[in-house]
């Protein structure tokens, strides 16, 4: 068995011998890109790097990404869907091109990892009326005695990327599938729709540029990213057809029999419910584990970290646990995980207790929406023949049971089993009525996701780069104004506004915020230069640059500098861009301050 932390290890390594420099994960809050909730990709946090700045560590790039996804959350309970995962991912920024790529994948793939040739298959793009058919893909497969059968042509919604909006990087993707079924051997032909070849890499090839709708160009500089998830390899070099059973999560499906008193394979839905509870409660753990950590809340990225943590206890209890157990199932995470992300052990206790919190809060629900129900159990009524109210045949309709499951959380099992105990007769059409109404229902939370989660790259346009040149000098007067102990812990910009989270346990004063602004305001006046230096880490210490989280950085590091090299007013260490001169930046205004969460206040400005 090769656990997770050697095959991590592995991937790191073998492209490190390829010339890699290694990256350290960056946060799962993104910094400065309002288009996504969460880190969705390795790429996300590259973006200006995709679009042509140059990366203090060089060219060719490797990691292994925190990544959060909850567009497909109601997939969550088979054996391959996760919500929080991690990417292998590599890059290349304007070095190496689609042969190489390929060659390292397959190497990596066949030599470094011995996964058997013959249980592997690949797709490349089909082609359209942008893009020819990427033939060179197919025969850099070919050359490596990957027969025809095995590669499928795909047309572009499943083998192309590009960001959201009329212009950015774009291209063809090839796609890595293994077979997963040990009981039957890989067919001869690879059929993509075969659920049991699992796609376990991804080399996107970013060929082309966009430069409006339906219009492209061959790109000045040509990347690779490719995304290899941990879970699904890791699955797959162990000979295992279910993620849950390797050591990622095995522990935390352990202590979920523990506490439930149930096996693992009780039967399907019990396996469902475990799955649901292990995956949700990871990923809730690492959210608000972040070093930018979210509590749970009814907005944004708080409101999935909500839904996540009650989805599990709603599952929790359909398996028979009657305690919380939502933090004792979050303390095996974190012993399990904190080697490699330090950051859950630091924020252990604020993890723990919101989920205590949390947790006590929807039992409360749950019980509010269970006392409803029984009312309604009096009051549901149906006419006999004669018109006269007859108590014997109360009938409960599957959209009236949605409505239960959506507002108060009620799983299914819960609503007919209740329905059981107060003679309620379930309507004739009931199963279809339910499924139709949640159908619906995850159709909209579906468009609402890929609204917010489509393209991920940061906002580049004139007005996001003045704000976010603006964050470094509000959190400079932050300093002077409310003390050192002011730290970031994350941020907002569109190009309509900043928002700005800052360590502060008090509400900021009306004579604070005008001092801030007038602070502000008299640097942007002052027409200050704004520098870019790259150095090693310790020579920006040295320098006195602000960095919030010293592992989140690798060996070397870009440092902004706002004022002169000996008389500055804001040093930090940032991936950038920024503006020349903050002279350019205008009026500043404090719109409001606010609480984001305890121990940290919100600030949302305007320049003018």
């Amino acid at each position: 068995m090769i656990t997770s932390k050697q095959l991590r290890q592995k991937y790191i390594d073998f492209f490190k011998s390829k010339g890699h420099a290694e990256i350290p994960s960056a946060s799962l809050i993104p910094e400065n890109d309002p288009s996504i909730l969460f880190t969705t990709a390795g790429m996300s946090p590259l973006a200006p790097f995709l679009l042509g700045e140059k990366h203090p560590a060089g060219k060719r790039l490797v990691n292994s990404q925190k990544c959060v996804r909850t567009s497909d959350i109601d997939e969550v309970g088979d054996g391959f869907h996760h919500t929080f995962f991690e990417m292998l991912g590599h890059w290349s920024l304007g070095d190496y091109f689609k042969k190489e790529a390929i060659e390292m994948s397959f190497e990596f793939l066949t030599q470094y990892l011995s996964l058997p040739k013959e249980k592997l298959a690949f797709s490349v793009f089909a082609g359209d009326e942008n893009a020819p058919r990427d033939e060179d893909a197919a025969d850099a497969w070919k050359n490596f005695g990957v027969s025809e059968k095995r590669i499928s042509y795909l047309s572009k919604s499943d083998n192309w990327w590009e960001l959201a909006g009329n212009s950015g990087p774009c291209g063809p993707c090839t796609e890595m599938f293994y077979w997963s079924d040990n009981n039957e051997t890989a067919p001869e032909v690879f059929n993509p729709k075969d659920k049991r070849w699992m796609e376990i890499g991804n080399d996107v090839l970013m060929q082309y540029e966009k430069i409006g709708e339906g219009k492209y160009k061959t790109a000045s500089q040509k990347n690779i990213d490719n995304g290899t998830g941990l879970e699904r390899i890791l699955a797959a070099m162990n000979d295992l057809d279910d993620n849950y059973k390797t050591d990622l999560f095995w522990p935390i499906i352990e202590k979920i029999k523990g506490l439930s008193g149930k096996k693992y394979d009780f039967d399907k839905e019990t396996i469902r419910s475990m799955r649901i509870i292990a995956d949700h409660l990871r990923a809730a753990t690492f959210i608000m584990g972040d070093d930018f950590g979210v509590a749970p809340s009814n907005t944004d990225q708080g409101y999935v970290v909500r839904r996540l943590i009650r989805r599990a206890i709603r599952h929790g209890r359909t398996i028979g646990i009657k305690e919380n157990f939502t933090d004792k199932v979050a303390e095996v995470i974190i012993n399990l995980m904190s080697d490699i992300y330090s950051e859950l052990m630091r924020n252990k206790k604020f993890i723990l207790e919101n989920l205590q919190l949390e947790e006590e809060k929807f039992t409360k629900t749950l019980q509010g929406g269970l006392n409803e129900f029984k009312r309604f159990a009096y009051i549901a009524w149906q006419k006999d023949n004669n018109g006269n109210i007859d108590f014997k045949h109360r009938i409960l309709e599957g959209k009236i049971a949605f409505d239960f499951y959506q507002t108060y959380g009620f799983p299914l099992e819960l609503i007919k089993e209740v329905a059981r105990d107060e003679n309620i007769k379930l309507g004739d059409d009931f199963d279809n009525e339910f499924n139709d109404a949640l159908k619906k229902h995850q159709e909209l939370s579906r468009t609402a996701a890929n609204v917010k989660f489509k393209g991920g790259l940061a906002n580049q346009s004139e007005m996001a780069i003045k704000y976010h040149t603006t964050t470094h000098l509000i959190l400079a007067t932050l300093r002077k104004v409310l003390g050192e102990h002011v730290f970031q812990r994350g941020s907002n910009i569109t190009a309509e506004r900043l928002r700005l989270d800052f360590s502060h346990s008090e509400k900021m004063t009306s004579e604070q915020i005008a001092q801030v602004e007038k602070i502000v305001n008299e640097q942007i006046q002052k027409n200050l230069p704004v520098e870019c230096a790259e150095m090693s880490l310790s020579e920006a210490k040295d320098a006195g640059a602000m960095g919030v989280f010293e592992n989140k950085y690798g060996e070397r590091v870009k440092v902004y500098t706002i004022g002169e090299p000996n008389n500055y007013f804001s040093r930090e260490i940032c991936g950038g861009p920024h503006v020349k001169n903050i002279g350019e930046l205008g009026h500043f205004r404090i719109v409001k301050e606010e609480a984001s969460s305890a121990g940290v206040r919100r600030i949302k400005a305007v320049l003018e």
